[in-house]
């Protein structure tokens, strides 16, 4: 099979495919936060870096408006069905209209930059501020990148080449990387904010060539020329539009809470935007790994099932995605609580990322971690949503969870600064924070992890009543509970065995070094992943089983592959 540019129509070896192209991405980005936290520490020098991404970060969720895959591809693929011709200049004209849109708003955001600024980190000083306008500029190529880059993964993934749409993430932070390496000995942090372009420039170029492959092309000359208003209120165009306004409304609410949390970091201690940043980071590895590659692979799918008014396959392919997800996410965030002094040393640890950022970076990880399951979820629950063409039922839930975790955050923040001294006392010790320096930056993970968890619940809720009426009659999203709760106590159970490996590890390896902070998490992680695979395999998992057999498969009849991995052959309808 040609992993890169070969059709994929299983699920499950798509989402294993961007999964694990997802995981080296991660990896990538946790070096380069390592080298980040070694040159740096939590300093406000990387608060400035960070905050200077909120801006570009917003004008690429407004460019979706041109480019949302989850708009484009049901659009796509019935074009596509009709008549070739037609989908190829539907994109070429979503290109044009995108590519003039984007430099409009990037030239309006340039001149603006220096009054944004003091709306995104009002706690910084003037000559702060100065730097940040500088770098945010910089950062303007990203979202024109990035933009573009969606446009082309759309067409990509409705052909289900997610080879090359898994690489994205890769190329995008070895660009950051190279900044890194090359542009910031140079430059200063200037060179950080061109690694960041660079990178946007790789995720886009990397599908270049798929995307001509596939018979599409970008406008010419000709196409500028000749393009009117009244192609581009065509039905295709209009539907875009309308598909997409409520999603970017979406994502524009979870950006702006980012950006409300970057605000308020920077009124509190130096370093606390980096030590938040630092934290998700981390914490978003399982979500992407997990939660966004089964959405991504997930959706093409579900369009189709929808469109065809197949409830039952429509549910059948819902359903195993929550619960698959579900099994992989859950050990791994209670893994992610217990460990997280040790992945935080061993991910960040080193140079000027002392023992203190340490402390207080596992401490927001903590209880970002506790959100891992909930956010891993809401992409995919976001995304069947969009496939019976429903945009405002994620719209509303995420206005209502935007703004009390705002309002949250806010209001935890006040507490840990004024609150009695008990409850810092809880907080210290349910956290271990051995120092109240800084304390407050976690205020701002609860409001995270609690917002993340009612969103997750409105949205599933909600979704069930909608099927029903959607397909016309009776349908149950069959959600297993049963085997939840017991995917909940084994994980638990793993995460005992962790903490006891934790505390037996102690006794024999000298933590004073990396080899031996590493040697202590791995072990600890390995027990517990053992735990919880062997638990769930006696008890008859159907996810450990069918993943031992296909282990088994491989390594004893090596010439047979399973056919839900060979992209040459359609699963069957």
């Amino acid at each position: 099979m040609n992993f890169l540019n070969g059709t994929i129509y299983s699920i499950n070896a798509a989402a294993l495919l961007i999964g694990a192209a997802g995981l080296l991405s991660r990896i990538l980005g946790v070096f380069r936060d390592r080298l980040l936290a070694s040159e740096f520490g939590a300093s406000r020098e990387l608060d400035i870096y960070y905050a200077a991404f909120q801006i570009p970060d917003l004008l690429h969720t407004v460019f979706l408006l041109g480019a949302a895959a989850a708009a484009i591809i049901p659009i796509l693929l019935d074009l596509r069905g009709k008549n070739e011709s037609d989908a190829r200049e539907f994109l070429a004209g979503l290109i044009l209209v995108f590519s003039s849109a984007s430099v409009i708003l990037s030239g309006i955001a340039f001149v603006a930059m220096p009054y944004i600024v003091g709306l995104i980190a009002p706690g910084f000083s003037a000559s702060e501020h100065e730097f940040l306008v500088r770098l945010s500029r910089i950062m303007l190529l990203s979202p024109l990148f990035l933009g573009l880059s969606s446009v082309l993964s759309s067409a990509i993934q409705s052909a289900r080449l997610f080879g090359i749409y898994a690489l994205t993430g890769i190329f995008y932070n070895i660009g950051i990387i190279a900044g890194i390496f090359f542009f910031l000995p140079a430059f200063g942090l200037p060179g950080l904010a061109l690694g960041v372009s660079l990178g946007a420039f790789l995720h886009f170029a990397i599908q270049i060539p798929s995307f001509y492959r596939l018979g599409f092309r970008f406008p010419s000359f000709r196409d500028i020329r000749s393009f009117s208003l009244r192609v581009l209120s065509q039905g295709p165009f209009r539907r875009v539009y309308l598909l997409s306004l409520p999603r970017v409304l979406t994502l524009s609410l979870w950006q702006l809470t980012f950006v409300a949390f970057v605000a308020i970091a920077s009124t509190l201690l130096s370093g606390s935007i980096a030590v938040l940043q630092f934290a998700y980071n981390l914490q978003y590895i399982p979500v992407g790994v997990f939660g966004l590659s089964f959405a991504v692979a997930t959706f093409p799918r579900l369009c189709e099932y929808a469109a065809a008014r197949d409830s039952e396959k429509w549910t059948a392919v819902f359903s195993g995605s929550v619960r698959t997800i579900f099994f992989w996410v859950t050990p791994i965030a209670v893994l992610f609580y217990v460990l997280r002094a040790q992945i935080v040393r061993v991910a960040l640890g080193g140079g000027k990322f002392d023992w203190g950022d340490t402390i207080l970076t596992a401490a927001v990880f903590g209880v970002f971690s506790l959100a891992i399951v909930a956010e891993s979820l809401v992409p995919l629950l976001v995304r069947a949503y969009y496939s019976v063409g429903n945009t405002k039922t994620p719209l509303f839930v995420a206005c209502a969870t935007s703004a009390f975790t705002i309002v949250s955050a806010i209001g935890l923040i006040k507490l840990f600064e004024y609150g009695p001294e008990s409850f810092f006392d809880f907080f210290r010790h349910f956290l271990k924070v051995g120092s109240a320096d800084g304390i407050a930056i976690i205020g701002i993970s609860w409001a995270f992890a609690i917002g993340g968890m009612m969103q997750m619940t409105f949205l599933f809720f909600f979704l069930a009543s909608h099927a029903a009426r959607e397909f016309a009659h009776d349908v149950r999203l069959v959600i297993p509970w049963s085997e939840f709760f017991r995917i909940a106590w084994v994980s638990l159970l793993a995460g005992i065995a962790a903490f006891g490996t934790l505390r037996t590890v102690n006794i024999f390896i000298s933590l004073d070094t990396f080899a031996g902070v590493f040697i202590q998490g791995a072990a600890s992680f390995a027990a517990g992943a053992i735990i919880y695979g062997g638990v769930l395999y006696f008890l008859g998992n159907q996810e450990v089983l069918e993943l031992v057999g296909t282990v088994g498969r491989r390594i004893f009849r090596r010439d047979i592959l399973p056919q839900e991995l060979d992209g040459t052959t359609p699963e069957p309808q």
